[in-house]
């Protein structure tokens, strides 16, 4: 998959020619040929991300806050910064990274040493299960075995390069998927995302409890959704409540990293396939810019060295 926008370049059209696969070339059955994989621990884990720097997981225990957006518009604020980032969209069962980048029309390729080719947008390579199958509409009817096994072989086998930092997109819930992750990964931090509501902190609570048990770091909380003031009227709207990602940091001792207001031109943005990050207004993309810095801040990740030191 060869590279369409750079970092920041908004496109004149998203339409993307992308050739069909055939359900005789599926290539989920070259992706799942790999067998016996030796699975790690959550106290040792494997190392099989060492292509990158630093890996943070951005996950929630709760389905629909917005994990993969927070996603895609934190690896574009990188991007834009000059990192080498990448997005693995580990949400097998509902994967949405592909059409939030223009994507959702690219399907496998491999190289002449026969490993994955990563698709790659906006500055942003990018690998999803979403990918492996023959149509965008293929559901994946995997039991949770198969669908860890492809986790470990699109982090393995595919030619990633050498990254700043790796995204990881979680799924809902607190399951195989993040189980995995924390044995087979060094994770650098978790980004924790959730609405202001109860019945998303209620499961956010479980998720922060699960990383914590694992013993994976926790940059903080990222609450999306949160209150918004109409620009024409000047009155705040909280469509979602107020506070609850105040109350999860304050409750776990965790920084709130983000109070990302809720936003049309954010659905609008995703929709269309294209990060708020390349496409917002400045005033629009502040938030998601401050919450990259605030991330750095928490003194987790390790910068790229500049290049005039590399040289």
């Amino acid at each position: 998959m060869r590279i369409r926008f750079a970092a920041n370049q908004l496109p004149d059209r998203l339409a993307l020619t992308v050739p069909s696969m055939s359900d005789a070339a599926d290539p989920r059955s070259k992706l799942l040929a790999k067998h016996g994989l030796a699975f790690g621990h959550s106290h040792a884990p494997n190392d099989r991300a060492s292509f990158a720097k630093n890996v943070v997981v951005v996950t929630s225990g709760k389905g629909g806050v917005g994990k993969s957006t927070v996603a895609v518009n934190l690896a574009s604020a990188f991007a834009q910064r000059d990192w080498k980032v990448g997005v693995l969209d580990a949400d097998v069962y509902g994967p949405s990274v592909p059409r939030l980048l223009s994507l959702d029309d690219a399907r496998l390729e491999w190289n002449d040493a026969d490993r994955i080719v990563c698709a790659e947008n906006f500055g942003i390579k990018v690998m999803s299960v979403g990918m492996t199958t023959p149509t965008p509409d293929t559901p994946l009817i995997w039991r949770s075995s198969v669908a860890t096994s492809a986790m470990v072989q699109l982090l393995e086998d595919v030619e990633w390069g050498e990254l700043d930092l790796l995204l990881i997109d979680m799924p809902p819930g607190t399951g195989d998927t993040q189980l995995t992750m924390a044995q087979e990964v060094r994770v650098t931090a978790a980004v924790v995302v959730t609405t202001p509501q109860l019945v998303a902190t209620d499961d956010v609570r479980r998720a922060i409890r699960m990383l914590q048990e694992v013993k994976v770091p926790i940059a903080g909380i990222v609450e999306n959704m949160s209150p918004f003031t109409a620009p024409d009227t000047g009155v705040k709207y909280a469509l979602f409540g107020e506070g609850g990602g105040r109350w999860l940091a304050e409750q776990y001792h965790l920084p709130l990293l983000a109070e990302l207001p809720f936003m049309l031109a954010a659905r609008e943005a995703g929709d269309a396939g294209v990060p708020l990050m390349v496409s917002g207004a400045a005033e629009q993309k502040r938030p998601w810019d401050e919450l990259a810095t605030r991330l750095l801040q928490t003194g987790l990740l390790m910068a790229p060295r500049p290049q005039e030191e590399e040289r």
